[in-house]
């Protein structure tokens, strides 16, 4: 499938590897597309420094288990002074799943694994889905990197207290999807909102297994109670749920609750979970009291979703082009009309607690 997003100058990618086997696997596999050429190849960070001030290269492919200086720290330092789109490719995103989040909050763009046996036959094998990854990579914005301080990894839970409190609201739902770079963008949404901000259930495309560790990181700096989502699990306020990988979610009535279903019906718009499906559910299910929010990511996943939240009363807000890792879903779904209106990341949470609590007042007739 052709993609308006990625463009058909050639992406100059720099492999940094300790391993040469795997240099020169990825390097033959990814100069075989006409779409990519490896700049160079690097054994460690160090040298990968010299190579990306020489090189100038469009995007770094990045193993985590290196000598000298693992992955993540050099992204650590890489980011703030040179931001430049990373893919990592490490068998620790096999092996440690909370690494892969790690490099994710560290900057890297997007992460493939490599095999656990077989190396050189696995190598091969993932080359597909690598050369798309890099090509994504490519046209993402990792601007706001620059000079940006790194936050630490275990940061406190934030206070609101006061006027940022939302008063208690039991009917009410927020309905999230993102793909690429969501998942540092969600977590900048949901830590900072109330511990009684309505239940808020979570797309983020995800592979399985990965979402267990998201959503535990994300519990880890939240007011609010956050876990993967069990089938028959109940919405309510206070409580975020992040759709498991590979499993659709969906939300449903049951009597006077909001619940979700998770299924593993068919992929939509190459996706399971799909925004689209989440969203429309929501649309059916919660009409005039949803809000809808869609984050970064690469395609039109969600689109059609938030448009029918929309037309069925929901509020939406979609996240803007300056602060987008990749502008593809929020775009699409402006260009149809299904955003009232479009925000800077950091923005996101206010405009939605004032929603709720401006949407509070009417109904009870105080506005």
């Amino acid at each position: 499938m052709n993609n308006p997003n990625i463009t058909n100058k050639k992406v100059k990618v720099l492999i940094v590897d300790d391993s040469a086997l795997v240099r020169d696997i990825l390097s033959k596999g990814l100069s075989a597309d006409q779409g990519i050429e490896v700049v160079g190849t690097a054994p460690d960070v160090y040298i990968a420094r010299d190579l990306i001030v020489k090189l100038r290269p469009d995007v770094l492919t990045l193993d985590v288990e290196m000598p000298k200086m693992d992955g993540i720290a050099f992204l650590r330092k890489l980011m703030p002074q040179f931001p430049l789109p990373v893919v990592v490719v490490s068998s620790l995103t096999q092996k440690g799943k909370d690494v892969t989040l790690q490099a994710l909050e560290a900057g890297a763009v997007d992460y493939v694994p490599k095999p656990m046996s077989n190396v050189a036959e696995g190598l091969m094998a993932m080359i597909t889905e690598l050369r798309t990854k890099i090509k994504i990579a490519s046209t993402a914005n990792v601007s706001h990197w620059k000079n940006k301080k790194y936050e630490q990894e275990q940061e406190s839970k934030p206070n609101i207290t006061g006027s940022q409190a939302l008063s208690e609201s039991t009917d009410k739902l927020i309905a999230i999807g993102a793909s690429t770079g969501g998942t540092e963008a969600i977590r900048k949404v949901v830590s900072v909102l109330p511990p009684n901000t309505p239940g808020i259930v979570i797309v983020q495309h995800i592979p399985s297994g990965f979402s267990k560790a998201f959503a535990d990181r994300l519990n880890q700096v939240s007011m609010m109670t956050v876990r993967e989502a069990e089938d028959g699990d109940r919405i309510i306020n206070g409580r975020v749920l992040v759709a498991p990988g590979d499993y659709h979610m969906t939300v449903e009535r049951s009597g006077g609750r909001y619940i979700v279903k998770l299924n593993q019906a068919d992929k939509v718009n190459g996706h399971r979970p799909s925004v689209d499906v989440l969203f429309k559910s929501v649309s059916q299910y919660v009409g005039t009291n949803a809000y809808g929010i869609i984050l970064t990511g690469m395609g039109n996943d969600g689109a059609q979703g938030l448009k029918l939240m929309k037309q069925n009363g929901a509020k939406t807000i979609g996240q803007n082009q300056a602060t987008s890792v990749v502008y593809g879903m929020p775009k699409v779904a402006y260009d149809i009309g299904a955003v009232d209106i479009q925000l800077p990341l950091e923005e996101i949470s206010k405009k939605l607690i004032n929603q709720i609590e401006y949407d509070k007042k009417v109904f009870e007739g105080k506005q």
